[in-house]
């Protein structure tokens, strides 16, 4: 037990009874509080070194589903794949999950490179294209891509949506020339799609970018793992708990909630 005096020094029956819980307490707080501090500075020095920065398209510049159900699309080419009699060709399971990229890449291990894959990866694109009319702008996402540009960092898109949905999306929000003309997307080589580093690897090549002067921002564990494997540093965007768990049991170190954190660091560099 440790005394500790209350006012001027005092001592006597008000003088204060710090216990050992208590101190232990104070310890953690102060190692939180330094954990806190060296998460933020790691982040900072992070975001202001990017000189060449890939954003993930779905997730940290939109929500491209947001009014065009990914469920609906991944029903509708489940419904196509048996119109053309492959039924048998997806598990129970692949029917009726909601993520259509699941359905894609199931076709694709069973029939790579088919005809039948290049329908469906058609047929897909076609439904990305009409969610760019009801796709919402991720919070704090244009003034971030305006900011990093106007600072001059080089920005490309590295995405396993299709180039044309990123560019036609970009377009409505007056950001192509942000970007333009380094925008890569999903090609009919799906073997091609994150976790490969293939569009990463296009991106620094086109931009003239050493992997360690560029900076990945994704929020899916396959953006985590083509970044590591493109030699690329990695900042997780997570718009809910859910996001953030999966990118954290992932490894991802650094993760923001809000991109507003990273355009206040951009906007304090001066």
């Amino acid at each position: 037990m440790v005394r500790r005096p209350l006012g001027n020094h005092h001592h006597g029956p008000e003088t204060l009874l710090v216990t050992s819980e208590t101190a232990r307490a104070e310890a953690v707080a102060t190692r939180t509080t330094e954990a806190v501090a060296t998460r933020t500075a790691k982040l900072r020095d992070a975001v202001t070194r990017a000189r060449f920065v890939l954003f993930d398209f779905d997730g940290p510049v939109c929500r491209l589903f947001a009014g065009h159900s990914a469920e609906r699309v991944a029903r509708d080419l489940v419904e196509w794949l048996e119109r053309q009699g492959m039924h048998g060709l997806l598990t129970d399971e692949e029917r009726m999950h909601p993520d259509p990229m699941v359905v894609l890449h199931a076709v694709n291990r069973r029939r790579p490179r088919s005809d039948l894959v290049t329908e469906l990866e058609a047929r897909f694109t076609q439904q990305e294209l009409k969610a760019v009319i009801s796709a919402w702008p991720t919070a704090y996402a244009d003034p971030l891509i305006r900011t990093w540009s106007a600072v001059g960092a080089r920005l490309a898109i590295t995405t396993n949506n299709s180039p044309q949905t990123a560019t036609r999306y970009l377009a409505s929000r007056d950001l192509t020339d942000c970007f333009a003309p380094n925008i890569y997307g999903r090609t009919e080589d799906l073997h091609h799609l994150k976790p490969d580093p293939h569009c990463l690897n296009r991106a620094l090549n086109a931009l003239g970018a050493a992997p360690s002067a560029a900076l990945m921002i994704g929020d899916a564990p396959s953006d985590l793992q083509a970044a590591q494997r493109a030699g690329v540093p990695f900042l997780g965007y997570a718009r809910n708990e859910r996001k953030e768990k999966l990118l954290r049991d992932a490894g991802a170190e650094d993760v923001v909630t809000s991109l507003e954190t990273v355009l206040s660091i951009l906007r304090d560099r001066n």
